[in-house]
């Protein structure tokens, strides 16, 4: 007889991708009925993302009034909306195994995409925005990058971009990093290694192409943060986009190839006893889950699973361990932090919160709603509005801090997700608080330059 709700810990079933019926739309279809229909019968998450409420109207304006009568030509609405954050699955969903409905409604939809992929239902704007380290390959060159960012700005260019790519034009988009974070990393000092009961005392940087390509002031923070604390550290001798955003579009041969660049590098770090740190959540992600899941039977590709922290959920352990400085001479004041989904969906814990919290004259007020953004879900013209509907709870919420009045600052562990919100706070006329990544917030509450 079947129980209502998992009243067990979730568990996750291996990505069967190398199987050619991984690709037989008819099971395809067949499956994501059967989901659909134990979705309608419940509805628990109608709240999370576009997904659920475009499935309920299809059910809804249906003759039959049920899944049976959706056009399944129509169930590609429901996929492409669906951005892979995982929240339904780990959060909300009473039926994922090990109970016997066996309810994968994210993976059900990386199918889905990986044979829309598969079929070329995928155009050159959305190929071309995941291609991270095409695009980044132009930071840190002088007078290109000044061009680049100096036209991305304009009227024109954006009308272009909206036009030839799908990026909508009004959204936020990311500059080009006049020097790349791999390039201006500098060496570690030479601490002598710590290990602690819970942690590695030596750490390599998994870089992200976000910070290495746009922001790398972060990655800058977390090596002043480990030096403080007296952490050697290294960066990854070399890196390929982690594969996530090609995971979005259903590109799998091209997560193949990630993986394949990555993992064995990432494997004799690990070997090496090194921990592995990535500041974004979807790379840490990536690694923890996603690949695991789709090569089960890869030794390498678990023992990289095993070594990967997030830097907060690294510095916290070495908090328990006794081996971090909890001295902060600078207040942080009111933060209004949200903690991403694909940082929720780690089972972590609130360890970013936690952090912060240790600081004196700080107030930290959490928020755990989608910021909406997703990737480059957020910058399409298609999706672009919806996103920003998607998280204006959330930037509502944010923006009345639990102190009273606006917050100081406004916080999240996802870089994009951040801007993201930032944008929601002046669209909405929500105020102007500054948008401040975690790390950087440590980094001036330890009084770091």
């Amino acid at each position: 007889m079947a129980t209502e709700g998992n009243l067990q810990a979730p568990t996750r079933h291996p990505i069967d991708w190398k199987n050619p019926d991984y690709y037989n739309e008819a099971a395809t279809f067949h499956e994501m009925e059967r989901i659909f229909d134990i979705c309608h019968g419940c509805r628990r998450c109608v709240s999370l993302c576009g997904a659920f409420p475009t499935l309920f109207d299809l059910v809804d304006g249906s003759k039959t009034g049920e899944v049976d009568g959706v056009d399944r030509k129509d169930y590609m609405k429901v996929v492409d909306q669906c951005y892979l954050c995982d929240l339904c699955y780990m959060t909300k969903c009473p039926y994922v195994p090990p109970h016997e409905w066996n309810v994968d409604f994210p993976h059900t939809m990386l199918r889905a995409k990986a044979i829309k992929f598969k079929k070329g239902g995928v155009g050159m704007g959305e190929k071309f925005l995941s291609s991270t380290d095409v695009h980044g390959q132009f930071a840190g060159i002088p007078i290109v990058v000044q061009v680049a960012n100096a036209v991305n700005k304009t009227r024109p260019a954006r009308a272009v971009m909206e036009k030839v790519l799908g990026v909508d034009k009004n959204a936020w988009l990311p500059e080009l990093a006049t020097k790349k974070f791999r390039s201006g990393a500098p060496e570690s000092p030479p601490h002598a290694v710590k290990d602690g009961a819970k942690t590695p005392g030596k750490v390599v940087i998994f870089s992200t192409c976000y910070i290495n390509y746009n922001e790398p002031g972060i990655g800058h923070d977390l090596l002043k943060v480990l030096d403080h604390n007296e952490v050697l550290y290294v960066l990854v001798a070399k890196e390929k986009c982690c594969g996530m955003p090609k995971l979005e579009l259903g590109d799998l041969e091209s997560v193949n190839a990630s993986k394949e660049a990555n993992i064995p590098v990432l494997a004799n770090y690990a070997k090496d006893g090194f921990a592995i740190l990535s500041a974004v959540p979807s790379c840490t992600l990536m690694f923890k889950q996603e690949i695991p899941l789709m090569y089960p039977g890869d030794a390498d590709v678990q023992l990289v699973k095993d070594h990967m922290w997030d830097p907060f959920e690294y510095l916290m352990a070495r908090k328990r361990d006794g081996l971090l400085k909890t001295e902060f001479p600078v207040p942080l004041g009111k933060i209004s932090y949200q903690i991403p989904c694909h940082g929720r969906v780690q089972n972590i814990g609130k360890k970013t919160e936690e952090m912060l919290k240790m600081v004196p004259g700080t107030s930290v007020h959490t928020h755990e709603r989608c910021s909406g953004h997703a990737g480059t879900f957020g910058v399409k013209v298609s999706y672009h509005q919806q996103a920003m509907k998607i998280g204006k709870p959330l930037f509502k919420a944010m923006a009345s801090h639990k102190d009273g009045g606006l917050p100081d600052v406004i916080s999240s562990d996802c870089p994009l997700g951040g801007h993201h919100i930032a944008q929601g706070f002046d669209v909405n006329h929500l105020g102007t608080p500054p948008q401040k990544h975690p790390l950087t917030l440590v980094r001036t509450a330890y009084g770091l330059k």
